[in-house]
């Protein structure tokens, strides 16, 4: 890899990560429409570590509040009351899904889940998904000639259940084009909880399964063409990149829909499947030979 590679991916990584719209799904399809071979899952899981530096400065005080409460938790008792102190336990058990299925399926997440028509395939599905969790949420805020406004669920109202369900969702981001932050979004609009609310423990959720995803993945840097320095400059500039998208898309939710963000899934879908069933584009596009 070379450094305008690194660079070009780095700020690709920093841009769609916290989006609903998958960051390996576009390192890939960066890879390939610029001729260069697939980062790999690696590459992706290593600079990730810098994104989730930028969550971890950006809600440095709810992180703060969350990790000292949860630590009294453990030799008080009255202290596991504390809204802190058992977000800290959800954050814990909401992680366990996409551990256990990492470490299964890591096979797979680095051969045949990278396949182009999958990865169009769920860019369109989970789409379609974040599309109608958005409608369920802005019905719920407008109510209608027939139906009253309904309250959306906070973070305060979250359980253990609802902690193992957004795990779930987020461990369907193992495959690129799903997305992270799409899918424990859409997952938590399905469970009656606000945008804001489900959007920021998403970011909350992710720190774990991210950190521990990429320092699993260090040691395959430097085996196949992908090398430390680059990695290095991908993972400073995705983290840089990162903090600037998060400040933005916490104000855009707060007043906008995800709509924008289904559309172009959507339409990104539909271009890569064009493409793929017109021959230009080969759906093992950029993976190593062999």
């Amino acid at each position: 890899m070379s450094w305008f590679e690194a660079l070009i991916l780095g700020l690709v990584q920093g841009l769609t990560e916290f989006l609903p719209i998958s960051s390996s799904a576009h390192l890939r399809l960066t890879a390939v429409f610029a001729g260069w071979e697939d980062p790999g899952a690696a590459f992706t899981a290593v600079t990730q570590i810098g994104t989730e530096t930028a969550v971890l400065i950006y809600f440095r005080k709810d992180i703060g509040r969350i990790v000292s409460a949860w630590f009294r938790s453990l030799r008080d008792r009255q202290a596991r009351r504390d809204h802190d102190a058992q977000m800290g336990w959800l954050v814990i058990v909401g992680s366990i899904p996409i551990g256990v299925l990492g470490l299964t399926l890591k096979d797979q997440i680095e051969g045949p889940f990278r396949d182009l028509r999958l990865i169009a395939t769920t860019l369109i599905v989970l789409g379609v998904v974040l599309g109608v969790a958005d409608r369920l949420a802005a019905r719920d805020a407008r109510g209608g000639r027939h139906r009253a406004v309904r309250e959306r669920k906070s973070l305060e109202h979250l359980t253990v259940r609802d902690g193992l369900l957004y795990g779930l969702a987020q461990a369907m981001a193992l495959v690129p084009g799903v997305s992270r932050s799409g899918a424990t979004i859409s997952g938590g609009l399905f469970m009656g909880y606000t945008r804001e609310a489900a959007a920021r423990y998403s970011f909350l959720l992710a720190i774990p399964a991210v950190l521990a995803s990429g320092l699993f993945e260090l040691t395959e840097i430097g085996e196949g063409h992908v090398s430390w320095g680059p990695t290095l400059l991908a993972t400073g500039l995705a983290f840089l990149v990162a903090y600037a998208v998060i400040a933005w898309f916490m104000k855009f939710i707060s007043t906008r829909s995800f709509m924008p963000f289904v559309v172009y899934r959507v339409l990104l879908g539909l271009l890569l499947l064009g493409l793929i069933a017109a021959g230009v584009v080969s759906p093992h596009a950029g993976e190593p030979v062999g």
